[in-house]
């Protein structure tokens, strides 16, 4: 009764969201909750059914007697058939294994992915502003400046093409 309730109190959308699940454990989980919804239901279900049968109703309604007894004896004789759950709980562990396999990748994939932007955002922090950098530093930062210049220059070219389009014209002239 109290893995029922505890059951019960389960919030799954919190678990996806607080755990930051994604991709095949979030779909694993909510594919474990939707069986996990469906045995409820069913349970519910087959609770509501009425288990007791007036016997009695039967022989005082039907003339063949010896029907009622026969059902009335196979009724009290029968037993429910009683089910290995062990292939069931092995399953659930290997799903457990698989999650926290799946869980330890992601934590990894995070993990690394923290480290990258923790080290961004300290660059971004600790560098000097963009108007006290100078020429060498930035052609060092970009090598692709230096080189695409001195193609221009080498070609006699002494404006970058477009500059006037998007900056307009400065000459004083």
């Amino acid at each position: 009764m109290a893995a029922r309730n505890a059951a019960l109190k389960v919030d799954w959308a919190k678990i996806t969201t607080s755990l930051g699940l994604r991709g095949q454990t979030a779909a694993s989980l909510q594919a474990f909750k939707k069986r996990n919804d469906d045995a409820r239901r069913k349970l519910q279900q087959l609770s509501e059914l009425p288990t007791t049968v007036d016997f009695a109703a039967y022989r005082s309604t039907l003339k063949n007697q010896a029907i009622v007894n026969e059902i009335e004896k196979r009724f009290t004789s029968f037993k429910p058939a009683t089910y290995d759950v062990n292939r069931q709980l092995k399953a659930i562990e290997a799903f457990e294994v698989e999650a926290i396999k799946n869980a330890e990748a992601t934590k990894t994939k995070v993990d690394l992915e923290l480290k990258d932007l923790e080290k961004t955002l300290t660059n971004i922090e600790t560098a000097r502003p963009f108007d006290e950098l100078t020429v060498d530093e930035v052609a060092a930062a970009e090598p692709s400046i230096d080189e695409k210049t001195s193609k221009l220059v080498s070609k006699g070219r002494w404006s970058v093409p477009g500059y006037k389009e998007r900056f307009g014209d400065l000459s004083v002239l």
